[in-house]
């Protein structure tokens, strides 16, 4: 599916983020201490911040209370990223690193979702993403914003919740580096059931197997199934070969009852396209 073809063959951060904080302290990979750092240029406090304190409890202090009493729109991108790595870096200034990831992975999505090896390493004015523990803080909270959104259409009537569906998928796939083919299950009352990546391919190429996909659909009493793949280009534009291999699983497919409802091909920047909707399907 590709670009190139097939062949046969975006969250709110929890509130608890700052009680993190502290409790991170003791396996933070930065060992700098607060007292080495020079203190706040106008000795201003706030929210128990000291006389004295390095400049960036005060800053810290403030994203917190704006989170809080405004809310997460109050707040710049880099800033909710900000107090992702406090837990990762409780006693060093975390901005410049911040930007660097936004920076390098485009938007906020695709840093909580990078690749582990990518991130890994990462460094701005002395504060890096050196350690599993560092990674670990920026990854969970993309994998924690996908699970809620799977869970929004899990074992729901999907095509009484279409834009859910979208969101979930798009979430999924739409900054993955290579493609995916990805199979949502429905049982008869159209509730999905399963979701499952059956292939993943190149970065423009995957190869696809309609038997596979009524066996699987076999094995789950599925009903109907809806077909999901990412051009990582980003242009959701069907190819030729997706066409075809779309029209040969819908074949397969009649063969034991199960219907293809529709094949989405997800791209970057919020678009899609619908096999149904262009009456491809």
């Amino acid at each position: 599916m590709d670009d190139g073809g097939l062949t046969a063959g975006l969250l709110p951060l929890p509130d608890l983020l700052s009680s993190q904080i502290d409790a991170a302290a003791d396996t933070a990979t930065d060992t700098a201490t607060a007292g080495s750092l020079p203190p706040a240029p106008d000795g201003g406090t706030e929210d128990g911040a000291e006389d004295g304190d390095p400049h960036y409890l005060d800053h810290r202090n403030r994203l917190r209370r704006r989170f809080l009493d405004r809310g997460a729109d109050a707040l710049e991108d880099y800033e909710l990223l900000e107090m992702v790595l406090f837990a990762a870096s409780p006693r060093r200034d975390v901005k410049p690193l911040a930007k660097l990831l936004i920076q390098t992975f485009g938007d906020l999505w695709g840093v909580v979702n990078a690749p582990p090896e990518r991130l890994r390493g990462l460094k701005a004015e002395g504060v890096s993403l050196g350690t599993d523990n560092a990674v670990a803080t920026v990854r969970i909270v993309g994998a924690a914003a996908l699970r809620a959104l799977q869970q929004r259409v899990i074992d729901r009537p999907v095509l009484a919740s279409w834009q859910a569906l979208i969101d979930y998928c798009a979430a999924a796939m739409a900054h993955e580096p290579t493609e995916q083919f990805r199979l949502l299950f429905l049982d008869r009352k159209n509730k999905l059931i399963a979701d499952e990546v059956q292939q993943r391919g190149t970065i423009d190429h995957t190869p696809v197997y309609p038997r596979e996909v009524v066996k699987r659909a076999l094995e789950l009493s599925a009903a109907a199934v809806i077909l999901v793949h990412n051009h990582p280009s980003g242009d959701p534009t069907p190819s030729r070969a997706d066409i075809e291999m779309t029209k040969e699983i819908v074949r397969a497919g009649n063969a034991i009852g199960l219907v293809v409802h529709d094949h989405l091909v997800i791209g970057k920047g919020g678009r899609h396209t619908s096999f149904k909707a262009q009456r491809l399907l």
